[in-house]
């Protein structure tokens, strides 16, 4: 079974976004949005991940972040997108990204 991190990298008070690690390999994004009675989850995660591990990712988040955090949920909806990061942009005319995958050519 995977051992999974997560690193906060931002909070509302309605939504959390983490990285996902694992082995000090970063892994991929989950970004969590808390409405009444229902956790929307949007997912993104490496090339490499198999959908075994991908539940096992889910499960990961629902258990140490959802039901950790104590919020009451009847629902928890998670979308995953799954492909190659191709960096972090910011800044006002996002020509070149702040942060890239050092396995890019």
């Amino acid at each position: 079974m995977a051992s999974f991190e997560f690193e906060r990298e931002c909070r509302t008070p309605s939504s959390e976004c983490y990285a996902i690690v694992e082995e000090d390999v970063a892994l991929g994004r989950v970004d969590l949005h808390f409405t009444k009675g229902i956790v929307h989850g949007t997912i993104n995660v490496s090339e490499s991940l198999t959908i075994e591990a991908i539940r096992e990712l889910i499960e990961s988040i629902d258990q140490q972040i959802i039901d950790a955090a104590g919020i009451a949920r009847d629902e928890v909806i998670m979308h995953v997108h799954q492909g190659r990061d191709l960096g972090v942009f910011s800044g006002l005319k996002y020509e070149d990204p702040i942060d890239t995958d050092p396995h890019m050519a």
